[in-house]
């Protein structure tokens, strides 16, 4: 059996980090139906590794006070080490994505308060109804961060083809402890992200922009 390309063209082309959710929650058969499709997602020996703990109404509102009390009170520690640097054209494409974020939420060069206000939204979910905690057996290694950041993916993409808005956090993930504790998830798993989602409210100043992709012929070095 074969489908139109442009049908999954589309909805990769749909879909962006959301950073201003409505309150309506998403019905629990959705989200079923999200997970049931990324579950599909191809992993190293089929060894699915991802552990999903999904948050909604109440429990989403409790974790996100327990939270913004641990970052106000504690430092990041994340279970997988952040990025030593960005250069080159990484660093380009990561500053112009920020200057759009800043610009379209009104924090103008030099406002160190203003993205600071803008980088708590992180740890406040950015007001999404629902959050969804990814970890991955510590045994594993990179190789099980490998599959779950497809599982990830594979998320995002089937949560646009119903209609809901998603955005993968590091952010969260990089107060591991607390993670850890707070949902019981074992020390042998990797707290990796999260992922908050819901409805996009389409009228947040922080969901105006969009941001830039590579084209193919900056991607790949064809050998053939």
């Amino acid at each position: 059996m074969t489908m139109d390309p442009s049908d999954l063209d589309a909805l990769f082309a749909r879909r962006y980090s959301c950073r201003g959710f409505r309150p309506d929650p998403v019905p629990r058969d959705v989200i079923e139906a999200i997970i049931a499709t990324a579950r599909l997602s191809p992993s190293w020996c089929n060894a699915q590794p991802w552990q999903l703990v999904v948050t909604s109404g109440a429990e989403t509102a409790a974790f996100r006070a327990a939270l913004m009390q641990a970052v106000t009170s504690g430092a990041p520690a994340p279970d997988l080490p952040f990025p030593s640097g960005y250069s080159g054209v990484y660093q380009d494409r990561r500053r112009t994505c920020g200057w759009q974020l800043y610009e379209a939420v009104g924090v103008t060069k030099g406002d160190r308060e203003g993205s600071a206000r803008q980088t708590m939204q992180n740890f406040d979910l950015f007001g999404a109804p629902h959050m969804v905690m990814l970890s991955s057996p510590a045994e594993l290694g990179p190789y099980g961060a490998l599959d779950c950041g497809g599982f990830v993916t594979a998320f995002c993409i089937a949560a646009q083809a119903h209609g809901v808005d998603t955005i993968p956090q590091a952010a969260v993930a990089s107060y591991a402890p607390f993670i850890h504790d707070y949902f019981g998830i074992g020390e042998d798993r990797l707290v990796l992200c999260a992922i908050s989602f819901g409805y996009g409210d389409p009228d947040h100043p922080a969901n105006a922009f969009r941001t830039g992709r590579a084209e193919v012929t900056d991607l790949v070095d064809w050998r053939g």
